[in-house]
């Protein structure tokens, strides 16, 4: 096993005044034996930082250490770590064994020590029954399983994994997850899990690299990402549905939002110009029967929500309205699905405590403290 060290790493395609810098300049160390995910939108560098380490795409500026060992000029097959593709990349003609033990044959190892690695990794994975099976007679979920046991055989020091569940059912996602985090916890492996996916991050990781235009906006742990988000991207970015983020003006004890001024139910950071920050399930209205159902019982101020929409999600539901009434910014709060649904139109009396009030910079978006 190997700790990552990501040292100021930078990747443009092109040379001179018209080079395209598409990372700028990440630092991150990933420990020994740490589950790593690396997140964010389509375009935000993520596989590109991944096929960095992994020696796919060459680095423009920085370093990369793996073991304490710089990689930059080391060559993919000599770095001593294994990748796991979206698209499986299995060999059609090949069974399920040949697949899982290819690598190890180019290697010349013994075909002793193959057929042991072959079944161990065949256990952990529960392939054992399928070893004989061309991928064809596969469904995807073991084909994703197949890939992942041709990476464990090898026996790296580092895991790399490039989207590997986009290509599978809601249903084999979860499934797949849960083999992932199993592997992880028998093996013990420094991996590397990139994914568009939050719920995957969130799930999987130990800690998270959360990336925006090829940059890293905060690194740490998913309770530290969701709980105490260090910009307005990760705040909305992180969380389903999304953190509500509300463009207003601290005057006093109040915040102005358009039209509407709404009392503050504790101090703001400061005065002027805020983003204010609040998720759906953090706003308590009279109808979530979590809280009690008197406003005196509840901490907070009361804030006029105007209706709009309301959907069903089976253990929840999603209020859509206007805060400070019709015509004010847009706002999602999350009930209980067992409570009775506003209607559109009607005005919910929400309150928000203080202690679950985000605050940023409304020019930079970065995390106020307060």
């Amino acid at each position: 096993m190997a700790s990552i060290s990501l040292r100021n790493v930078v990747k443009r395609y092109g040379h001179g005044a018209k080079a395209n810098p598409v990372i700028h300049g990440v630092n991150a160390e990933v420990a020994d034996g740490e589950f790593v995910v690396i997140v964010g939108p389509s375009g935000c560098g993520k596989s590109t930082l991944l096929r960095m380490v992994a020696g796919l795409e060459e680095i423009s500026d920085g370093e990369i250490a793996i073991a304490d060992r710089v990689v930059n000029q080391v060559e993919p097959a000599d770095r001593d770590i294994a990748m796991v593709f979206q698209n499986y990349a299995l060999y059609p003609h090949m069974s399920v064994f040949d697949n899982m033990a290819y690598g190890l044959k180019i290697r010349k190892l013994s075909p002793e020590d193959i057929r042991t690695r072959v079944d161990k990794a065949a256990r952990i994975l529960e392939l054992g029954h399928l070893l004989q099976r061309k991928p064809r007679e596969l469904s995807g979920g073991q084909r994703q399983r197949v890939a992942m046991g041709r990476a464990i055989v090898r026996d790296p020091q580092v895991f790399l994994f490039d989207e590997p569940l986009s290509n599978l059912d809601a249903k084999l996602r979860v499934q797949t997850r849960l083999e992932i985090q199993k592997l992880h916890r028998e093996l013990g492996v420094t991996s590397l899990f990139v994914t568009h996916d939050q719920v995957e991050a969130m799930t999987l990781a130990q800690r998270i690299i959360v990336m925006n235009a090829g940059r890293m906006e905060q690194f740490g742990t998913p309770e530290e990402v969701y709980g105490q988000p260090a910009t307005t991207f990760v705040a909305s970015f992180i969380g389903s549905p999304a953190m509500n983020l509300l463009q207003g003006e601290i005057v006093g004890q109040q915040i102005r939002l358009g039209q509407a001024t709404l009392p503050l139910p504790g101090a703001a950071p400061r005065q002027g110009k805020v983003t204010l920050g609040l998720r759906p399930e953090h706003a308590l209205a009279h109808t979530d029967r979590r809280h009690a159902a008197t406003e005196g019982a509840v901490s907070g101020t009361a804030w006029p929500l105007w209706v709009e929409m309301v959907e069903m999600l089976g253990a929840e539901r999603l209020v859509y309205g206007r805060l400070g009434g019709q015509g004010g910014e847009p706002f999602t709060l999350r009930i209980d699905g067992t409570d009775a649904p506003p209607q559109a139109g009607e005005t919910l009396q929400i309150h928000a405590p203080a202690e679950r009030l985000h605050w940023f910079d409304a020019e930079t978006g970065q995390r106020l403290d307060g």
